[in-house]
């Protein structure tokens, strides 16, 4: 038998952006989630994922609204507050909704500077490309590390004519590479390249010393995002062609639900299993209630009879 005193475990260490980076460079693939509370950010962090994104998606996922435009920066303080004490591990991104950053540099650095402060991310995600370069680079003097977002941008889905693919023609093409490089240039330390063609990606990774991180965009990104609930099959409203549906959690759920609702009606639950008994005689015979009786009313006062006093 070992007499050697056992050592406490060593505290989890956040993933930092220069680890991220590093992980492009040794060839080493990335893996991100989109989740919104501590119980699905706990359970990605056991998996393993390198980062955890509190995306604006949840204007659609959690609050059912059809695009992510009403998304508030309290919102998004509020979720990513939840992910952080689930995640002691996966660094933690928090997307700056729509409107937050686009007016001004002084604005955008206000808000992302919130995220960080009271919602305890490590970083801010923020959609756009060679036009917001410049408010990029101030963010980024202030301390604040940025990663960009471009191809399919869902705040500008009202621009964009809806949730279509980008960059499918050399013309829009060129622009997408160009908005990539200009992030780069201002300092962003990675960028989500999303609805692209796996052409463009590639060219796009390969052209960029920061890593990428891809969801629709094909297998030569940095690394992958997806929301989780869409990879654990739990939102069916509406399922992209680049989602892989890892697992059927959703129907899992309703099957469950139902069962206690079928339990419930047949009185099979709870059961003594289930249940628990007082350690010593709680009443005397005398103040056990009867079931309750209707009785005449001539005073007019009404009531029940049988209640102790």
């Amino acid at each position: 038998m070992s007499t050697e005193p056992k050592t406490a475990p060593k505290p989890q260490r956040r993933i930092t952006t220069t680890q991220l980076a590093a992980m492009k460079t040794a060839g080493e693939r990335i893996t991100m989630v989109t989740a919104y509370d501590v119980l699905f950010a706990r359970l990605a962090d056991r998996a393993g994922v390198d980062a955890i994104l509190v995306g604006d998606s949840l204007g659609m996922v959690v609050q059912g609204d059809e695009n992510t435009l009403g998304v508030t920066v309290d919102d998004i303080i509020y979720h990513t507050r939840a992910v952080v004490r689930g995640a002691p591990r996966a660094h933690v991104v928090a997307d700056m909704p729509f409107m937050s950053y686009q007016a001004d540099a002084i604005e955008a650095i206000k808000n992302a500077g919130r995220l960080l402060k009271e919602g305890g991310a490590q970083s801010v995600k923020l959609e756009g490309g060679e036009e917001l370069a410049p408010i990029v680079e101030k963010m980024v003097r202030a301390g604040i590390p940025v990663m960009g977002h471009v191809g399919l941008t869902p705040q500008s889905v009202h621009a964009l004519g809806g949730f279509k693919v980008q960059g499918q023609d050399a013309t829009n093409a060129t622009r997408i590479l160009r908005d990539a490089k200009a992030l780069e240039a201002a300092g962003c330390f990675s960028i989500v390249l999303e609805g692209i063609p796996v052409e463009l990606a590639r060219v796009i990774t390969r052209a960029l010393t920061i890593p990428t991180i891809g969801i629709g965009a094909g297998v030569d990104c940095d690394g992958q995002v997806l929301v989780i609930y869409d990879l654990l099959g739990m939102y069916d409203e509406r399922v992209p062609k680049f989602v892989k549906q890892y697992a059927q959690v959703g129907e899992a759920i309703t099957t469950a639900v139902a069962d206690f609702k079928q339990e419930v009606q047949a009185g099979t639950f709870p059961t003594e299993a289930h249940s628990y008994h007082a350690k010593e005689q709680l009443f005397r015979p005398r103040e056990i209630v009867p079931a309750p009786q209707e009785i005449d009313d001539e005073d007019g006062i009404g009531g029940l009879y049988g209640v102790p006093v």
